[in-house]
């Protein structure tokens, strides 16, 4: 197959080199262009280079000189994955079949930018990747493959967007060969169906400690690596409140947080642990302004806090 490929992020690096070392003829990479004079290459723009393949750059893919262009290789196939552009119907009119796109997430469960992080953050059990053939409402085309993987209670959301990566190549593959064969078979979404996951702020941050223990384990679960979780501290002796990043939590604690104001910190050893509005949670893992991400045992020995400090958004006095 002639195909371009259309990706940014990491999440498409590895079915880029599924469909180099498949054989395809991979005539362009085309990424999205960096933001600032210091950003770094974008993941897919250092796979193009290791694969030696030929790479563009456009501010958009929708304009006509850029469908111009597409057109002009007579690709058989657009390969879409983590790109960061919808693409309208000129643009995916520029190959013979269309486009296909690797999506995160069982849909017409989760379109948007980002399927992977919100199922965590709803504490889901499983999820999975679906390649749809492109149509110019999001993620909304007609599904060619699907495959359901479960998620670890434990895992972050950066850690299961790495490995959706990776089965995701096969499936894209899979789907690629069977549209090569002319053996695709397409079904339609559930409109019905359909939930939104639409792109993280750092607002999505916040802890609010009315949620149960279990919501705010899942929402630093899956805010890891970007935006994170946070909360303010501040002690009952009084000063500034402390912004503290929560990289890690566990359900767990003594029975006596359920007595106390969610935020509310119950415990300060073994663990570190708070009240919320429903049950206990552990902070494992924290990191104070300009320090590097440590134990809670850690942090406590250098700002040690109490039973009855507080946690929650404090504004500075």
């Amino acid at each position: 197959m002639r195909i371009i490929a259309l990706g940014t992020g990491p999440f498409a690096v590895p079915t880029l080199r599924r469909l180099a070392a498949d054989g395809h003829e991979v005539l362009l990479v085309v990424t999205r262009p960096p933001r600032g004079r210091r950003a770094p290459p974008a993941p897919m723009q250092v796979a193009a280079d290791e694969l030696q393949l030929p790479l563009w750059q456009p501010e958009t893919v929708n304009e006509p000189a850029a469908v111009e262009r597409l057109a002009s290789l007579a690709a058989d196939l657009l390969v879409v994955c983590d790109y960061g552009e919808i693409l309208k119907p000129p643009a995916l009119a520029a190959a013979r079949l269309g486009g296909i796109n690797l999506h995160g997430s069982l849909l017409p469960r989760y379109r948007g930018a980002a399927p992977v992080q919100w199922a965590v953050l709803n504490g889901d059990a499983e999820t999975g990747n679906t390649v749809i053939h492109m149509t110019p409402r999001l993620d909304a085309g007609p599904c060619l493959g699907v495959q359901r993987v479960p998620i670890d209670p434990d895992e972050t959301a950066g850690e299961l967007e790495a490995r959706l990566a990776a089965v995701g190549a096969e499936l894209a593959a899979e789907v690629v060969g069977k549209l090569a064969a002319g053996t695709a078979e397409s079904i339609p979404q559930d409109p019905a169906a359909a939930t939104k996951a639409p792109r993280l702020t750092k607002e999505h941050g916040a802890i609010d400690w009315s949620r149960s223990a279990v919501e705010i384990k899942n929402q630093v679960r899956g805010l890891q690596p970007w935006p994170r979780a946070y909360t303010d501290v501040r002690r009952a002796a009084g000063g500034e409140p402390l912004r503290l990043i929560v990289h890690q939590a566990a359900v767990a604690g003594p029975a006596e947080a359920a007595l106390a104001a969610p935020g509310t910190v119950v415990a300060t050893s073994p663990g570190l642990i708070v009240a919320t509005g429903a049950g206990p949670l552990e902070l494992v893992s924290v990191q104070a302004p300009g320090k590097r991400a440590m134990p809670a045992a850690d942090f406590l020995r250098g700002y040690p806090l109490a039973a009855g400090d507080l946690m929650g958004q404090f504004p500075a006095s």
